[in-house]
């Protein structure tokens, strides 16, 4: 299964930390890379000093990656236990403790971890070669020796079965005389572990993983962080934790956080949630049923099977609208059939065994207290209903999570099976709004995020945020008509979310319609209506034409910006200047540069109780310890020869455009240089193995990196490069490009912004940063006709390439004349190597387009010139 970007970012962050936890420690290595400037920017109140999570292991690495509901936790577990063994445990076949919040998450993990046809356990299968074994907590005893010498073992059990405060009468700390067979190498006498009371160590669970320090992967950590549950990790002797949750607590070391607005980009969560409020409870399920049935209209013209399903959350048995009384409402007043309402709860469990996914089951409607608020999983769950107060419902938060997921992970082609739908029975619109805003807050959600993605389903206001509707809200078109039959017939056929119509006791049709009128609309009802009315009504047409116009946005009213992109010529054709591609059209060998590792690359120094490795001259060292503490570590010995090392860093450093027989050639050149040239020994080597690894890797990285900055220079920086600007090759910026991403929200009303002044993508720093500062000189400037705010990584921005990777310059502008201008911010501190290159490419741009496009990076002040006065100077402004 293939990860999302930001499932590749945050698991690329987790091992960069390991890897420099391994060198500077886990408490340098986090604050090293959470304060620098981007991952401080992502992390923003989450950000902070590192708090070492056990006194007894202080050097054990402690961090937490939080996404929120539906970001896919269980797959970045199972990819993260890879990058642990090899960044930092390096040990071939790690032992991995699983620790879920509920005996019902536990069973689903140990399910999907079991099944060998499941995208988690082939993620682990992959890493290890398909040497991977789970276990269920329960089962700990069918544990062997040589399980955890020859596989990738996995432990699934609660955070409740370990964490007690007293170890007795709980299994996992009891003697087990079937787990004897894993301490017949050690000491009876061994301080680090628990012993018997009548002598020697207890043969417990607990001894074990104390004995194999497992990696522990923590789900939903935000319910295990308690000072019982250090006591508890004490025991179990972790090499590292790592946990996942969308609701952290203090202190808990978020080293990355995803936003809502990421989820919703890659398409893994339905945003936004259309908020209905009702009056009474009857009104609420009434209204749920009514858009179920609007979603099943919709969902057959999809190109999947899609049964959008209501989530109803029932109140508890003594109270009013208990689970028998609103599956009687919905047989007796709603009309659903009984096999359509499934309950599920602790006592009726009606869901078990149903595939929901199966396009012959029956089941619209699923009832519930509490029992699906962890576990359960349907993406088709559409609609969730509360018959309480959502201020006051418990548990809402899981359970309306519940509704988020996406149908298959994929954006579906008609918007309103891209959205949730809550029903709900408040006293006031905007407290049903502010309560929602809190749970999703719980979710995970940031409050801004919140705020973001609640709206209201009225009718032309999709797009509309319910905490600004006045200046959000487009304008609406209202004209009364007589109820004749034509008339009545034509605007029924016509009737859409942007036209509703209202027949009204009086004998007349009351229309409204929202937004810019359909070409045909006013030509339709003219021809129906007397000569008269016809001038009345085209007069009110083309003043509400005219307010609509006036409040459209460049996008909106169907202007363009396109910016003319960098080509050069590949395989016979004109394409955009890609550095990727280039290296991929480049013929080049690896057996062209030596195999070797100089002294400051990778060094071993053995002495007779350690030995310390220098990596990228950074010092290493490991002591040796007492042989009881390390049998697990033995490797076997007939495995230590220069060819099984050759293999296994074949392996380990595979690259998918480099050939396996030139690799190994490459590999077997290094490690005799390495044995013959270093004099390094085999059993030095294969105990630093995956050290030498990451220094090989590192080796290839700078290969390949030297190999795309000379493809780069030659192709597109040199005089005698091919690199043009075309007219014919753009980058198109159009309305809702930038749907999902985070805006800006400050007081700052900008005039010329492409997509309108309410969909400005947020600027890096604080709103009124100097970035901020820098578009608002933008918009001031008479030369410019409008512009937009350019989102890095975005795959519809406009984007330079660079030797190793893509430069996305902050903002793109549109010139009165003509010509374009593109702008790239640098604050003071950002004086870094890659604002040299960014500049070059960016002044070749602007050299080549026969002076139609402009490029600039701007500061806060250059010689005594503030940021306007860099910018009239390359405008040749005053």
């Amino acid at each position: 299964m293939e990860l999302k970007q930001y499932q590749i970012d945050a698991l690329a962050t987790l091992r960069r930390f390991f890897e420099e936890a391994r060198i500077a420690g886990a408490k340098n290595a986090y604050e090293a890379i959470t304060k620098e400037p981007e991952h401080a920017d992502r992390l923003g109140a989450y950000g902070g000093d590192y708090a070492i999570p056990l006194e007894e292991l202080p050097s054990a690495p402690y961090v937490c990656l939080r996404l929120p509901t539906g970001g896919g936790k269980t797959m970045l577990g199972a990819h993260a236990v890879h990058i642990a063994r090899d960044a930092w445990i390096e040990k071939d076949y790690p032992l991995v403790l699983w620790l879920a919040p509920t005996n019902t998450i536990r069973r689903q993990t140990v399910d999907a971890l079991k099944n060998t046809s499941h995208p988690y356990r082939q993620a682990l299968d992959e890493a290890f070669e398909g040497r991977v074994r789970v276990f269920d907590i329960a089962n700990f005893a069918e544990i062997r020796p040589q399980d955890i010498r020859d596989y990738c073992c996995i432990v699934a059990g609660t955070i409740q079965a370990l964490r007690v405060a007293s170890t007795e009468g709980r299994k996992v700390y009891a003697h087990n005389e079937n787990l004897e067979p894993h301490f017949s190498g050690v000491s009876p006498t061994t301080p680090i572990l628990e012993a018997h009371e009548h002598g020697g160590v207890k043969f417990s669970f607990a001894n074990l993983m104390h004995l194999h320090r497992p990696l522990m992967i923590v789900d939903e950590a935000h319910n295990a962080v308690t000072g019982l549950t250090r006591e508890m990790q004490a025991r179990v002797n972790p090499c590292a934790i790592i946990e996942f949750t969308a609701t952290p607590q203090p202190n808990s070391n978020i080293l990355y956080s995803v936003t809502a607005q990421e989820l919703k980009r890659e398409e893994m969560i339905k945003l936004p949630i259309m908020l209905s409020e009702y009056e009474t409870w009857q009104n609420a399920v009434n209204g749920a049923i009514a858009r179920r049935a609007q979603l099943a209209k919709t969902a057959r013209n999809d190109a999947d099977h899609i049964r959008p399903i209501i989530l109803f959350q029932a109140q508890r048995r003594n109270q009013e609208v208990h689970v028998e009384a609103l599956k009687k409402h919905l047989m007796e007043v709603e009309q659903v059939p009984e096999n359509a309402i499934a309950i599920a709860t602790g006592n009726q469990r009606e869901l078990d065994d149903i595939n929901l996914f199966d396009p012959q089951c029956p089941i619209e409607c699923v009832i519930t207290v509490e029992a699906l608020k962890e576990g359960w999983d349907c993406s088709f769950a559409y609609v969730f209903c509360s018959v309480s107060r959502i201020q006051n419902s418990r548990n809402i938060e899981q359970l309306f999570g519940r509704v988020l997921r996406m149908p298959y992970a994929k954006r579906r082609k008609d918007s309103q099976l891209n959205k949730a739908y809550a029903c709900v029975s408040e006293p006031s619109f905007g407290e049903a709004a502010r309560a929602l805003i809190d749970k999703l807050v719980t979710m995970g959600f940031e409050e801004e995020e919140a705020q973001e993605n609640i709206q209201a389903p009225l009718p032309g206001l999709d797009d509309s945020s319910l905490f600004d509707l006045s200046e959000k809200s487009k304008p609406k078109f209202t004209y009364t008509l007589p109820a004749e039959p034509e008339i009545l017939s034509t605007l029924k056929n016509m009737e859409s979310k942007n036209l509703t119509i209202k027949e009204t006791d009086d004998g007349n049709i009351d229309l409204a319609y929202i937004g810019a009128m359909d070409d045909n609309f006013e030509e339709v009802i003219s021809a129906m209506l007397e000569k008269t009315e016809r001038k009345v009504f085209a007069e009110a047409v083309e003043k509400h034409q005219k307010e609509v116009k006036s409040r459209l946005s460049p996008a909106e009213r169907g202007e363009k910006l396109e910016i003319p992109g960098l080509v050069v010529e590949i395989q016979g054709k004109l394409e955009l200047a890609n550095t990727d591609a280039l290296i991929e059209d480049h013929e080049w060998s690896l057996l062209d540069y030596p195999g070797k590792l100089n002294e400051q690359e990778f060094t071993i120094r053995e002495t007779a109780n350690s030995f310390e490795i220098y990596l990228d001259e950074k010092q290493i060292r490991y002591q040796f310890t007492p042989e009881e503490e390390r049998l697990f570590l033995d490797v076997n010995v007939k495995g230590w020869t220069s060819k099984g090392l050759v293999l296994w860093l074949d392996r380990e450093v595979r690259q998918r455009d480099i050939g396996q027989g030139e690799m190994i050639k490459w590999l077997s050149n290094l490690t005799e240089y390495l044995i013959h040239e270093r004099n390094m020994t085999i059993p030095a080597l294969m105990r630093c193995k995956f050290l030498l690894a990451r220094r090989v890797k590192n080796k290839l990285a700078d290969i390949r990196q030297e190999e795309r900055r000379e493809v780069y220079q030659r192709c597109i920086i040199a005089p005698a490069g091919k690199a043009e600007v075309s007219f014919e090759h753009t980058f198109t910026f159009k309305e809702s490009m930038y749907s999902g991403q985070k805006l800006y929200r400050g007081a700052w009303r900008p005039q010329k912004h492409f997509l309108g002044s309410d969909h400005v993508p947020a600027f890096d720093g604080a709103e009124n940063g100097e970035e901020a500062q820098c578009a608002q000189v933008i918009d001031s400037l008479p030369e410019v006709k409008h512009w937009i705010r350019n989102v890095a990584s975005h795959p519809e921005s406009f984007w330079l390439p660079l030797a190793n990777g893509k430069f996305f310059p902050d903002f793109a502008a549109q010139l009165n004349g003509g010509r374009f201008l593109i702008a790239e911010y640098k604050g003071e501190m950002e004086r870094r190597s890659d604002t040299m290159e960014k500049e070059a490419i960016g002044e070749l741009w602007e050299r080549k387009s026969n002076g139609k496009c402009l490029f600039i990076i701007v500061r806060m002040e250059i010689d005594g010139r503030d940021m306007r006065q860099q910018l009239a100077q390359k405008l040749q402004i005053g």
